[in-house]
């Protein structure tokens, strides 16, 4: 059987910017008896991408980092020892790699790809097994790469110690990727959402996708207090919390006695009132759940959901970019101006 001997990859020359990105012909060795090389087709990008770009994101980089965790691809090699899979099958890899099942360790940390571990911005690439999930067969690939972060952390949210029902209420912040998957992902189950954006026209979309109710925090900045009205003063069951301190203490005044609040991001950057997160988890007897992506098993039963449910969880591509413009990409997403995913076409 012949192989690829080589995969044209991106890698950071230095880290501080995307602008440092470049792309080289790197060697690439046959996978050994227990692995698979999977062809990529597509990658999508997350915020991440940009902490890892300007060296905030807290983790130890490798020398010259290949980026990006989320691709789907195919698989064009099986090693002699795998089971269960064979050339031709098309594969999503999850986040971190060796996070099979149960929670998150720091040696499971120490597997994420495009950070602590060379990512997936690059032709090809060699995998362990285990780290592989099928793609749902009604998606392509720009859309299945959309699933292994943004997807699956919208989905952990909502399904963890008490699983999201139908008549729920769902707060969502933005119309980011994780955003975007919550609100899907709510409405399929049958549960109420409301969506919060600085954009009318972003809150249109939201609403073509099933949100139920649209709050504009640039012309109501006491959107906390909009969503108390909505919910005639009970507050909402999961509030899918992306934007981090600057918007924490609002959560906190919007979500219901008992509530969850899903803390996943921090894009709108420093706030104020942080002393009285203590105050109000114990007054509200809620819960504040940080969300480190999620396992092979939860992506599994999430792309179950996904199959059962095609049409309202089809995932949302804002813009999909040639390999040879990663770096515009990267452009696109820091601009925010995007509804859902950024997505880089590699093959």
């Amino acid at each position: 059987m012949s192989f690829p001997k080589t995969t044209r990859e991106y890698y950071y020359t230095k880290i501080g910017s995307y602008e440092n990105l470049k792309s080289r012909e790197a060697p690439l060795q046959p996978p050994k008896s227990f692995e698979v090389l999977v062809k990529t087709h597509a990658v999508s990008l997350q915020f991440r991408d940009l902490m890892v770009s300007n060296g905030k994101y807290p983790a130890q980089l490798p020398s010259e980092l290949v980026p990006c965790s989320d691709m789907a691809g195919e698989i064009v090699a099986v090693g002699e020892d795998v089971k269960g899979w064979k050339k031709g099958d098309r594969v999503c890899a999850n986040f971190a790699a060796d996070h099979v099942h149960g929670d998150p360790t720091p040696e499971i940390q120490a597997t994420g790809h495009g950070a602590s571990a060379h990512g997936v911005l690059t032709q090809y690439k060699v995998f362990r097994p285990h780290s592989l999930v099928r793609i749902p067969d009604h998606l392509s690939f720009e859309e299945a790469s959309t699933l292994p972060c943004a997807a699956l952390t919208a989905y952990n949210a909502l399904w963890g110690p008490v699983p999201l029902k139908p008549g729920d209420i769902v707060l969502v912040q933005g119309t980011g990727g994780v955003s975007i998957f919550a609100l899907q992902f709510a409405v399929a189950s049958g549960a109420v959402v409301i969506a919060t954006s600085s954009s009318d026209e972003k809150l249109k979309i939201a609403q073509k996708l099933g949100a139920k109710h649209l709050i504009n925090y640039k012309k109501k900045p006491e959107w906390d207090k909009e969503v108390l009205g909505i919910t005639k003063g009970r507050g909402v069951d999961h509030v899918v919390e992306v934007g981090g301190a600057g918007t924490l203490e609002k959560s906190l005044n919007a979500v219901r006695y008992g509530g969850w609040i899903h803390t996943i991001g921090f894009v709108a950057g420093p706030g104020n009132g942080q002393d009285n997160v203590i105050l109000q988890s114990i007054f509200k007897a809620l819960t504040i759940r940080g969300i480190q992506i999620g396992s092979v098993a939860q992506f599994e039963a999430m792309n179950r959901m996904i199959t059962a449910n095609p049409n309202v969880t089809r995932p949302v591509i804002d813009k999909v970019f040639p390999f040879e413009e990663a770096v515009k990409a990267y452009a696109h997403l820091e601009s925010q101006a995007h509804v859902g995913k950024v997505v880089i076409k590699v093959d």
